[in-house]
């Protein structure tokens, strides 16, 4: 059976924290930031964590590494 492949488009926009949680940046911050309030962008900078059901896909997808 062949090596399982890290998928490399994932692998570069989430990490996964020490006791397994998927960490995601937020979405709707990559233009039009002056008409967000200051507290919208500042609620955007933090990270979002991933449901459970998509915590086992993704950690699924990124075992090769």
């Amino acid at each position: 059976m062949p090596k399982l492949k890290t998928h490399k488009g994932l692998k570069k926009r989430i990490k996964i924290s020490a006791k397994g949680k998927v960490k995601r940046p937020k979405a709707g911050k990559g233009h039009l930031m002056s008409g967000k309030s200051g507290r919208r962008r500042g609620r955007l900078r933090k990270k979002a964590e991933v449901s459970s059901a998509f915590n086992k896909i993704m950690t699924r997808a990124l075992r090769g590494s």
